[in-house]
């Protein structure tokens, strides 16, 4: 049971699969700085200054708060900025594995086939013997 295991964690596809996703959390990380530090300073400039984060709708009259952070400690409130920010993650990885798709197709197409592997000693004599049994039948 345990060598069971061992081919199934370090040989096949999970070790793999383990590999990808320790990868795409990095990825998601330097994705979020991305959104984060760089784009969405640039869009709150062009919106005025405001951060994306800080924009809510309170969701009760308690609601009187001009951040996030704080509207939260006072109450229910509908956080619409962090779900642009989180929007505009998402497409920015999306795009990118697109584009990585993409490239991935491009280049295996690119590849030549294979030539088809030539026959083996046992397939050359049975096709022999098939070629003398159909012309031994029309005789």
């Amino acid at each position: 049971m345990l060598d069971e295991f061992k081919n199934f964690a370090f040989k096949g596809n999970a070790f793999d699969l383990a590999v990808g996703v320790i990868i795409g959390a990095a990825f998601g990380k330097i994705v979020g700085s991305i959104v984060d530090d760089l784009i969405m300073p640039i869009l709150g400039g062009l919106a005025g200054g405001l951060d994306f984060n800080n924009y809510f709708v309170g969701l009760n009259s308690g609601v009187t708060a001009t951040t996030l952070t704080a509207a939260k400690e006072q109450g229910a409130v509908l956080a619409y900025g962090s779900f642009i920010t989180i929007l505009i993650n998402f497409l920015i990885i999306a795009f990118i594995l697109f584009q990585l798709v993409k490239i991935s197709n491009r280049l295996r197409r690119a590849e030549p086939a294979a030539p088809p592997p030539a026959p083996t000693t046992s397939e050359k004599l049975l096709g022999e013997i098939r070629d003398a049994l159909v012309t031994a039948k029309k005789k």
